[in-house]
């Protein structure tokens, strides 16, 4: 079974290397950006057999190790 977790900063919070982005690609010509949001994206290969303890775990994962909850949210994908 395969997870994929999305990890990114929350609203509220600055994001200066998503605003990095955005003035690059200002710079390049791409001018209708408006706005940048930098994340990552963390796929793991899982064990499990059963989605929703799979789930789970890997909700255990981000909150212990994953995310920083204080600042991250996170989604989880199961398939």
């Amino acid at each position: 079974m395969k997870a994929r977790v999305h990890v990114m900063l929350k609203d509220r919070v600055l994001d200066p290397q998503g605003e990095a982005v955005r003035h690059a690609l200002g710079h390049m010509g791409f001018d209708g950006v408006a706005g940048v949001r930098q994340g990552k994206v963390i796929e793991l290969d899982l064990t499990a057999t059963d989605a929703a303890s799979a789930e789970a775990e890997v909700k255990e994962m981000c909150e212990k190790l994953l995310a920083n909850t204080v600042i991250e949210k996170y989604t989880i994908e199961i398939a």
